[in-house]
């Protein structure tokens, strides 16, 4: 059975018919600058042969995710880890679902290896879920660069390797890759030359049109031909096109992209003083950026004195003994609460513990507290817990105690940590930043914070993965339990 599809005119108001068994086999690539109506070829391709075969579009813009409504395409957001994205590629050929890849948001790191994560899974599907499938990659020459840019090596690496093995490797596994870029100078020669047809557009750089003329083999002198296209004119060669070039005029889409190109249109009118009052005042509900700025407490002699007379006042005063082991009454409600009172101020949590100590006896004495303050070591853990500032709040109780019988065998300096990424995982919350995490941890550096995450993962208390948009995702091995994405630079 031959599918042609209808991609729009040629001369003589003849319709220009692609074989779409033949583009299968033979693949395509598609340039033209910035303008010249790639992106309206490529819609025009996809919404005339959605009905015969599987589709799957690497977006890097999300000009694509319109095609969902009319089409039934699943818009698969680049949000989790590179392996979810191999198992999304990996179910999307088990069932046969058109997908696109939406990678708007991401950077171009990001983005690479998150179109190589994708395109590896749909490369590595089991032998019997080779069905036939498009795959489009729009911006091609992001994802396949001829030379090294800004990008990191690794990122580069494995996004040409994936771009490669689509388009040389591609066909027996019944992916057939369709690629369009905006400059064939900037796209990898061995991912252009796996096509076999092409369509070219408007472009101007004499090296991008001696590279379209010799792929369509056009004498030098002809490559001018391709400064003179109109937008949504291409010509076109290839056994799913035509034998010999010929200009084609795309059709038009029922669908429209989000961006598109922009309307001019007359600036508004106003006074010379409030456009002034429109730039330099802060309109209702603007964030405002807050500078934090941290400075080392300052304590006078006045004061020191003054907390060393009152400590030896309140030690002359009667605290009462319990009359057994088990009369210990609100003994640690009121613990609780002196260690709440001691770290309402902001630079408590990160004064010595020598101090903290000394503070907190002096407050257990003036309480009256059973028993007397707790030693030492006790008060370290308590301290390590309330400056995470970890309360139960709605958590499930039976679940809360697994996390605390796990946190009271690490160390103390990780516990409070620990229940408090433990909170995070249990309420699905974001995972806490790296500052949230120093100042748990009794310090203003956010690199300690990270270090102290690093140094529990190496003993195996924890797991920290990175999601697609740079977020961190923390999973606590023992328990099972996982954070929802955070960003760790998060105030």
């Amino acid at each position: 059975m031959t599918v042609s599809i209808d991609i729009g005119e040629m001369a003589g108001n003849a319709r220009a018919q692609m074989d779409l068994e033949e583009l299968l086999a033979t693949r395509l690539l598609v340039q033209g600058n910035s303008g010249s109506g790639k992106s309206h070829l490529l819609r025009r391709l996809l919404e005339q042969s959605a009905k015969w075969v599987q589709q799957a579009i690497i977006d890097p813009e999300g000009d694509f995710v319109t095609l969902a409504d009319h089409y039934g395409h699943v818009v698969v957001d680049a949000v989790g880890t590179e392996k979810d994205l191999q198992m999304i590629a990996a179910r999307v050929r088990q069932h046969r679902v058109s997908v696109v890849l939406n990678l708007e948001g991401l950077d171009a790191d990001r983005q690479m290896k998150a179109a190589a994560a994708f395109l590896d899974g749909l490369f590595e599907a089991d032998r019997e879920l080779w069905y036939p499938m498009l795959v489009i990659v729009d911006e091609a020459q992001l994802f396949a660069p001829a030379v090294a840019g800004e990008v990191t090596e690794e990122a580069r690496r494995r996004s040409l390797g994936a771009m490669t093995n689509l388009m040389c490797r591609g066909r027996k596994r019944g992916l057939a890759g369709v690629i369009a870029t905006q400059r064939l100078a900037k796209l990898a020669k061995n991912v252009a030359a796996e096509a076999s047809n092409f369509l070219m557009g408007r472009t101007f750089l004499d090296i991008d049109m001696a590279r379209a003329a010799d792929l369509l083999g056009m004498e030098r002198r002809q490559a001018e031909a391709f400064r003179n296209l109109d937008r949504g004119h291409f010509i076109a060669l290839g056994p799913a096109l035509s034998r010999r070039p010929i200009p084609v005029k795309i059709g038009p889409v029922e669908t429209s992209g989000r961006g598109g190109s922009p309307k001019l249109m007359p600036l508004p009118e106003q006074p010379k003083e409030e456009a002034k009052d429109l730039i330099f005042t802060p309109s209702e509900g603007e964030a405002v950026p807050v500078r934090q700025r941290f400075s080392e407490p300052k304590v006078s002699t006045e004061d020191v004195l003054s907390r060393l007379s009152n400590a030896e006042d309140v030690a002359a005063a009667d605290v009462p003994q319990a009359e057994n082991l088990f009369d210990v009454g609100d003994r640690e409600e009121k613990i609780d609460v002196i260690l709440s009172e001691i770290l309402e101020d902001p630079e408590a949590a990160f004064q010595p513990i020598a101090s903290l100590y000394q503070d907190f006896q002096v407050r257990c004495r003036i309480a009256k507290l059973t028993g007397g303050a707790p030693d030492l070591q006790r008060f370290r853990e308590r301290l390590s817990v309330a400056r995470a500032g970890v309360e139960k709040g709605d958590i499930d109780e039976s679940e809360w105690k697994q996390a605390e019988l796990i946190a009271g065998e690490l160390p103390d300096d990780m516990r409070g940590v620990y229940l408090l990424l433990a909170k995070a995982a249990l309420a699905k919350a974001p995972c806490p930043g790296n500052l949230e995490i120093a100042t748990a941890y009794g310090t203003r550096s956010p690199g300690r914070g990270r270090w102290l995450l690093s140094h529990m993962e190496e003993r195996g208390f924890l797991v920290c993965a990175t999601d697609l948009r740079g977020n961190r995702i923390v999973t606590l091995t023992d328990l099972g339990w996982q954070t929802a994405p955070g960003d760790e630079a998060a105030a």
